[in-house]
C-alpha cells in the first residue's frame, strides 16, 4: 500500500528541490509538481514527490491518523517519540 504523508516545507533549494519536515524527520524532496509550495505550506509527500498543497488543519487531521496506526507510516518515521 502507498501512502502520501503530510509535510511541513522548512526550506526551499535550487532544481525544485525543498526540505521537509515530517513528524520530526527531514527529507529533501521534489517540489516539480507543486511548484507553488511555499515555505511553511504542507504538503503531501508520495515517494521523494509533493503532490499536492493541504491545508494545515487537513495535514494536522492526517498526522493524528498516522499516530493512531504507526505502521502505516513505515520504518523511517519515529512515531513513537512523537507519541
Amino acid at each position: 500500500m502507498c501512502l502520501a504523508i503530510p509535510a511541513k516545507v522548512t526550506e526551499m533549494k535550487d532544481n525544485h528541490l525543498a526540505t521537509v519536515d515530517i513528524l520530526g524527520v527531514t527529507r529533501d524532496i521534489s517540489i516539480d509538481l507543486t511548484p507553488q509550495a511555499n515555505v511553511g505550506d504542507f504538503v503531501l509527500v508520495h515517494a521523494g514527490f509533493s503532490i499536492e498543497v493541504v491545508d494545515p488543519d487537513y495535514a494536522q487531521e492526517t498526522i493524528d491518523l498516522i499516530k493512531q496506526f504507526p505502521e502505516l507510516a513505515g520504518d523511517d518515521i519515529p512515531l513513537g517519540e512523537v507519541l
